[in-house]
């Protein structure tokens, strides 16, 4: 069988792409994209991939393709997707999907118009831990999950002062569509993705401008970012993130959700993720820890290669990113005006 011939535009933080996509059996890393060109070469030579540019657009229309990984600041995500989208290639798209609901509506849109698959890289979704939960989830364990709470905060993880990370214009924001959105997504993703009706949110950036301003650095997005987000089917989640804070430990990750049957925990301790299910069975309480998955959990850049393959959505669809931004949208909006943000449904 012909192997699926793959790109990644940006092998800073898509060498992750790139290694992913060239351990699978049926895919080859045929060309690479970045604007730097040693650390393109250095990438390229590595894999031993033979076509290298340093335009994205070019890489679209030039290179034989089948497929893409973009790994771009979020500013891009949009107009790279939808450009590599006309030129009949999939996508496997970095999170946050895009910087509004209106660039993620544009690139499901191109999606379906082209027939090809888009998937967003919410990665925690892959890990052994979070597969196995959802297999709980799934049999209903938890029965009607009604409330939840996802965190990812860092006591000082900022990305470094000075790179895009910490410009609104090129990231969009700050930890909330850094390290909130994969909890988000988690979250979500357990709760087979609910839809939003309507968002209450707060971000703050009392510490990481000081910081910034002693290093003489531009830095304009929030340091904490928190919302309340009630679904149509009743449920409430509550969302943190931060990558300044003053609190213990030095980084704290969870998802929490409860049922009227059960409950899960996921969470990273020094051990690695750890995923615990809480029941009440006849009046007693049990609380049951993951030891180990069997069988093999795949990485999101192997479901995206299966997913073409097998002529199937993804894992992770452009939906759900397009679901995850109005709350991220949400959240900004509300803290902006003050007020609760509602949906209407569509």
């Amino acid at each position: 069988m012909k192997k699926l011939r793959m790109g990644v535009v940006g092998v800073n933080m898509g060498k992750g792409h790139a290694l992913g996509f060239h351990s699978h059996p049926s895919a080859e890393v045929v060309a690479l994209c970045d604007v730097d060109e040693t650390r393109l070469n250095n990438l390229a030579d590595e894999l031993d991939v033979p076509d290298r540019y340093l335009d994205a657009y070019e890489m679209f229309k030039k290179a034989d393709i089948d497929a893409v990984g973009i790994a771009v600041p979020n500013k891009f995500h949009a107009p790279m997707t939808i450009a590599a989208l006309k030129k009949g290639l999939h996508v496997l798209c970095e999170k946050p999907m895009a910087m509004s609901v209106a660039e993620a509506k544009r690139m499901n849109a191109a999606a379906a118009k082209a027939g090809r698959n888009l998937m967003i890289d919410f990665s925690h979704r892959f890990t052994d831990t979070a597969s196995a939960l959802k297999r709980q989830v799934e049999t209903g364990a938890l029965g009607n999950i009604y409330f939840g709470r996802s965190t990812w905060h860092r006591r000082r993880g900022l990305p470094g002062f000075g790179g895009w990370f910490g410009v609104k214009e090129l990231s969009g924001g700050g930890p909330l569509v850094d390290l909130g959105v994969h909890m988000l997504d988690l979250a979500m993703w357990f709760m087979d993705y609910p839809e939003p009706v309507s968002v209450s949110g707060s971000i703050y950036s009392e510490i990481a401008p000081n910081l910034a301003r002693k290093e003489r650095k531009k830095y304009d997005v929030e340091d904490l970012a928190c919302g309340l987000v009630k679904f149509a089917n009743g449920a409430t989640l509550i969302v943190e993130s931060s990558w300044a804070i003053n609190m213990e430990p030095r980084e704290s990750i969870a998802t929490t959700l409860c049922g009227d049957k059960g409950g899960l925990s996921y969470r990273h301790t020094q051990e690695g993720w750890e995923g615990e299910i809480y029941s009440d069975e006849k009046g007693d309480l049990y609380t049951k820890k993951l030891d180990k998955r069997i069988g093999p959990t795949p990485s999101a850049y192997h479901d995206f290669i299966d997913s073409i393959l097998e002529k199937r959505p993804p894992l992770a669809t452009g939906d759900h990113g397009l679901k995850a931004m109005k709350i991220i949208e949400g959240i900004y909006r509300s803290a902006q005006t003050k007020k609760e943000i509602r949906y209407r449904p569509e």
